[in-house]
């Protein structure tokens, strides 16, 4: 019998991901969320949505930080304070709806990366009404396109070795996200002329900060090698006390975005000033169709697969994939993602998607929704409680994200290394990933490598016309910037 990388049993995975009712004679919420169905308790689900909460909690800092640093067309910005509750509260409500609805540990909050594009490329561009206005218009586009089956046809069209490769390279990637926020890898500044683009610390490993990361991270992974129940969470919490300690007695330049200190107060007031602020097609007005067109494609794009990659790896991490290695219960997921782009619009707090991070929640043994409803739960409470929630550190947090990605790794032994029509697409999309800091680069790179190999094999009617069709789209993507240069939208 195979077993997952967590070391569940692939017995265990059950047949429907959906809410209702299951199967056993539990209470009615265990029932609900199928918690005993899928080898789970309430205890798994709880330190799950602990895990996860403290492993995004970073979003409700580093959301308001890149939002509000960015001026709109007309020199505005958005204020902080609003930006936190508004990113706080499109994370609470659609976690817990994903919960609810979709009855997998995934959860939700304003997507990294589609932040940046809203904050540097669009609102230059137009007002912040309009830019958030273009986030609700992508959303629903999304939402057409799970309406219509599409988004789900094409995560079905994908064959299972890239799936594979997929959650693989989310592994590293994560990992790689890990080392490089909690300080432990950084970039090398371009005056330095060398073709080395990272390395370890600032040259060497320096500083209290480092200190906590690497304790932490040694903790973190003795307590998962001698199978510690709780042990992402123990280690998240325990190395938290350990910085505040180091804080408060030791002479600490930076502990980046976060510093680990008991807050001047508890309770802070939240200011929902952001909410509703959009102009669904005020954007017309302000730049060409075409400029329209293309910003939003690209809004899609990385919104479409970066969910579909983090769905499919956090539940084949889960152990999850029915028995064709599809994830059940896709539509549902897949809507739900696409109306949380709507309410992260709405709410002006950028397009909200599914997170990686919800992984460390799966490495903590959360299998179903429940675990939702602790860290939508939390996010609720940061919307009260933020002083409090915010102290862990990434330092305290990144060890579980490379310990995670540590387990989602060992998926790689499924893949064929044999076949390279299959196998060189996989490395692709392994490879792509964290060397471009992008999941949807990765899938791209795979697609469009899987589709080249299997026509010049002679193989072009194995290949499902949804990856044609996609693979076209990425080559686009990969083409953006010449394609806009000849059509004079630059």
């Amino acid at each position: 019998m195979q077993t997952s990388a967590t070391g569940k049993a692939d017995s265990a995975r059950t047949p429907a991901a959906g809410p209702g009712p299951g199967s056993g004679s539990g209470s009615a919420v265990d029932r609900y969320f199928r918690i005993t169905e899928r080898g789970s308790t309430y205890g798994r689900e709880i330190r799950g949505g602990f895990a996860t909460f403290f492993t995004m909690a970073y979003i409700l800092v580093l959301n308001p930080i890149i939002l509000g640093s960015a001026k709109d067309k007309f020199g505005d910005q958005l204020d902080p304070v609003q930006l936190v509750t508004a990113t706080a509260l499109v994370a609470a409500v659609m976690t817990v709806i994903m919960g609810v609805g979709g009855n997998l540990p995934l959860a939700l909050a304003a997507g990294l990366g589609l932040n940046a594009v809203v904050a540097f490329q669009i609102a230059p561009l137009m007002s912040w009404d309009d830019a958030m206005g273009l986030i609700v218009l992508e959303g629903l586009l999304i939402c057409v396109l799970v309406l219509t089956g599409l988004r789900e046809a094409v995560m079905h069209a994908i064959p299972q070795p890239l799936k594979q490769a997929i959650s693989v390279g989310i592994g590293l990637f994560i990992a790689f996200i890990g080392f490089v926020d909690a300080g432990f890898v950084t970039r090398i500044p371009d005056v330095a002329q060398t073709t080395v683009p990272v390395q370890l610390g600032t040259g060497t490993l320096s500083g209290w900060p480092m200190l906590v990361f690497c304790a932490g991270l040694l903790l973190t992974i003795v307590l998962l090698a001698r199978k510690v129940k709780g042990a992402i969470l123990i280690s998240i919490l325990l190395m938290t006390v350990v910085a505040i300690a180091v804080n408060e007695f030791a002479e600490v330049k930076s502990w980046g975005l976060t510093v680990p200190q008991m807050p001047d107060e508890i309770v802070a007031s939240p200011d929902f000033g952001l909410l509703g602020n959009f102009d669904l097609f005020g954007s017309f007005g302000q730049v060409s169709v075409l400029t329209v067109v293309l910003l939003v494609f690209t809004l899609i794009l990385s919104d479409f697969f970066d969910t579909m990659g983090t769905v499919v790896g956090v539940t084949a991490e889960a152990g999850l994939l029915d028995e064709r290695g599809q994830v059940p219960g896709l539509g549902r997921v897949l809507l739900i993602d696409g109306a949380a782009a709507v309410a992260g619009g709405a709410a002006s707090a950028s397009s909200a998607t599914t997170y990686i991070e919800s992984a460390a929640g799966v490495g903590e043994g959360a299998r179903t929704g429940f675990a939702n409803m602790v860290t939508g739960g939390l996010f609720a409470l940061a919307l009260f409680l933020t002083p409090v929630l915010t102290i862990v550190p990434m330092q305290a947090a990144a060890p579980a994200l490379i310990a995670v990605g540590f387990l989602m790794m060992t998926q790689v032994k499924h893949i064929d290394w044999d076949r390279f029509e299959l196998a060189i697409p996989a490395f692709l999309t392994i490879a792509v990933m964290p060397f471009t800091y992008s999941i949807t680069n990765g899938i791209g790179a795979g697609f469009v490598a899987y589709v080249v190999i299997k026509a010049f094999l002679g193989k072009a009617r194995e290949v499902h016309w949804l990856l044609w069709g996609t693979s076209a789209l990425f080559a686009v993507y990969f083409a953006i910037d010449p394609i806009e240069q000849l059509l004079g939208v630059k």
